[in-house]
């Protein structure tokens, strides 16, 4: 009996933050196209969220490029399918895994550090003091942050997706003798727009995920202290899951889509 009341507790819990959170998305898309525009402040948090997380990408997806091009090639050269390499590699971390891989490591990073701040701005009353001084805080720490992790999001990606092929290609030139202009030469006859249009258009929603999960967690923080590192874990927590949510609603929808 204290088993399922405690269950149901939590799944009225979670139900309620489901609820919470989309109010809180709502008031972003009403909030972002009303006056006044922190654009200012918009181009500091996209310089800040794209500056810190460059050498961070740039780093996965070079191993990523050299891991899965080690592990690929050898189940590739028993079916004598090695000429295939540069094709499977970039479809397969254009269309999935370069997205994915890298919307992880930014929400640990990014979700987790807007969470943070956040949060120890509303435990030290600093939002509180914004709301009393006449200005809109949810304007200028919320909607901007939000939007500059939407932005951001699909172009480290992209950074990140190109960094790999380099690996990738390294691999190849040292393991198969393959020129580089050989290898991308590869890569962009098999890469098609049905390949890049759904991976771009799920970076976005995947950085707007980010974005919203970490500014809700971090608004919302309650617990004083405490509470600030509860809403940077459980911003990365629930960031990473609802990526997973939309990309299979995603990838689900672009099937359907390019089928037809």
């Amino acid at each position: 009996m204290a088993i399922s009341l405690k269950i149901s507790k939590n799944i009225q819990s979670f139900l309620l933050e489901i609820g919470e959170l989309t109010y809180f998305a709502k008031r972003f898309f009403k909030e972002a196209f009303t006056r006044p525009f922190e654009f200012k402040e918009l181009l500091r948090q996209c310089f800040n969220m794209g500056n810190r997380s460059l050498l961070l990408v740039g780093v996965t997806g070079f191993i990523l490029g050299l891991v899965f091009t080690l592990q690929s090639r050898p189940t590739l050269m028993e079916f004598g399918a090695a000429s295939w390499m540069p094709s499977m590699v970039s479809i397969s971390i254009v269309r999935e895994i370069g997205p994915v891989i890298i919307a992880l490591i930014c929400a640990g990073k990014i979700s987790s550090g807007i969470g943070a701040e956040l949060g120890s701005m509303r435990v030290t009353e600093q939002i509180d003091a914004m709301e009393v001084s006449g200005t809109n805080p949810f304007k200028y720490l919320v909607v901007t942050r939000i939007m500059a992790a939407t932005l951001m999001l699909p172009l480290l990606i992209i950074f990140g997706d190109a960094i790999a092929l380099v690996g990738s290609a390294l691999i190849e030139n040292l393991k198969g003798d393959v020129s580089f202009l050989l290898y991308f030469n590869k890569v962009i006859e098999a890469l098609k727009f049905s390949d890049v249009i759904p991976a771009t258009t799920k970076s976005f929603l995947f950085g707007f995920a980010i974005g919203l999960v970490g500014c809700f967690k971090g608004y919302n923080c309650k617990k004083g202290t405490v509470g600030v590192g509860e809403a940077s874990n459980s911003a990365v927590v629930y960031a990473s899951m609802l990526l997973f949510i939309i990309d299979f609603i995603a990838v689900f929808i672009s099937d359907i889509f390019f089928e037809i």
